[in-house]
């Protein structure tokens, strides 16, 4: 049974736990036993200014660390199994088809010199097998799912032919084309217009309870992460200083650093955020 406080669409069951250091060469600790847990279904907001560590998390979570310059010590426990100790084999088949990634810069991400058809189909064979039937419906599924056309004059553009707004959302779809467990957007919105960027933090919401997805979604913009997270973990200086629902967290920081990042909201958008976190 859920526990009366944890919102309904969630479980009180845990599917990542994170107990994890990471260090570069012999620099001080990039991340210093660091303590994160998110649960199935929920929306968790990852809070930090730029070198805090946020994407280095995320990059050790998907095994993505370079092992020859970057040292993890610790666990990330993800469905009962260790990533720290999977082999690269392993990593891969969870890559994509468990856990699924959105980065900031969406013409970065994907491949200019490709049409989106073919990176769509590239990305559901890499973790599916089946007809080009099977491959034709799963992507329209994904795009319908984002609220994108599935036609073909659309699946023939190039990613130079669309906006960043819809070059986000294709690459949204790409990553929930497996339906994953757990989605990591790093920064996914910060590259966008704020009507763009609200429009895709209210379709991360709607995948989340949809597909009943887990979100680690890690930026500094405590306002956006009002508008969607359940639960907030402060990250600063490679720890996490703080964590809590979004409303405690937001109305009732406890640590000095929370506290800092609040005062330094204008006083409307504080208000915001605590009209967002308490609608949650």
């Amino acid at each position: 049974m859920t526990s009366p406080s944890i919102p309904q669409h969630i479980s009180s069951d845990v599917l990542l736990d994170a107990r994890v250091s990471v260090r570069y060469g012999n620099k001080p600790d990039v991340l210093h036993e660091v303590t994160l847990e998110i649960r199935r279904g929920e929306v968790l907001g990852l809070v930090g200014q730029s070198g805090s560590g946020k994407s280095t998390l995320a990059m050790a979570i998907l095994g993505l660390l370079d092992r020859k310059s970057a040292r993890a010590e610790g666990t990330i426990e993800f469905d009962g199994r260790d990533l720290l100790k999977l082999r690269e084999r392993e990593l891969r088949d969870l890559r994509g088809r468990k856990i699924a990634l959105v980065l900031q810069s969406p013409l970065s991400s994907l491949n200019p010199a490709l049409k989106i058809r073919t990176q769509l189909k590239e990305a559901w064979r890499a973790h599916a097998s089946g007809s080009s039937a099977d491959c034709d419906a799963a992507i329209r599924s994904a795009l319908e799912s984002v609220s994108l056309p599935s036609s073909d004059e659309f699946l023939r553009k190039y990613p130079s032919q669309m906006s960043v707004g819809q070059a986000q959302r294709v690459l949204i779809a790409m990553a929930v084309l497996h339906r994953p467990a757990l989605l990591i957007a790093d920064e996914a919105t910060s590259a966008l217009d704020v009507i763009t960027q609200s429009e895709i933090l209210a379709l991360f919401r709607e995948l989340n309870r949809s597909f009943g997805m887990a979100i680690l979604y890690i930026s500094h913009d405590l306002a956006s992460v009002a508008g969607i997270c359940d639960r907030i973990a402060i990250l600063h200086e490679g720890q996490i200083v703080e964590s809590g629902s979004t409303e405690q967290v937001l109305t009732s920081p406890r640590h000095e650093y929370t506290q800092r990042l609040m005062a330094a909201m204008p006083k409307m958008l504080q208000r915001m955020a605590a009209g967002k976190a308490a609608a949650i």
